[in-house]
């Protein structure tokens, strides 16, 4: 029969690998599990396809801006751009009239 001494110090010989034990299963828990972990990879290729289609929009709409700046540049101005962007931006116009986009 092992005494309680016996049992202490067994038990004091196993708490210091059984504690890293633990931690080392914490850490590869959350490597796995984890908000950045190997399980999250598909939804960071999600969100990267997400974000490769707003792109796509976003580079649309700053292609359509800078031929706008191009039109509007003070050495060439269009005038009939100008025209239609400032009665657009100031509501000068009317419902029977139709104002062609210049791309």
């Amino acid at each position: 029969m092992t005494t309680p001494r016996e049992k202490l110090a067994l038990l004091r010989k196993v708490a210091g690998p059984a504690l890293a034990l633990l931690v080392i299963a914490n850490f590869a828990g959350y490597a796995l599990l984890g908000s950045n972990g190997l399980l999250a990879l598909t939804d960071y290729h999600d969100r990267i396809a997400a974000k490769q289609k707003e792109l796509v929009v976003v580079e649309k709409e700053r292609a359509h801006l800078a031929n706008q700046v191009r039109l509007l540049n003070p050495s060439n101005v269009d005038p009939d751009f100008a025209d239609e962007l400032v009665r657009k931006k100031t509501g000068q116009v009317r419902k029977d009239e139709f104002i062609m986009p210049v791309n």
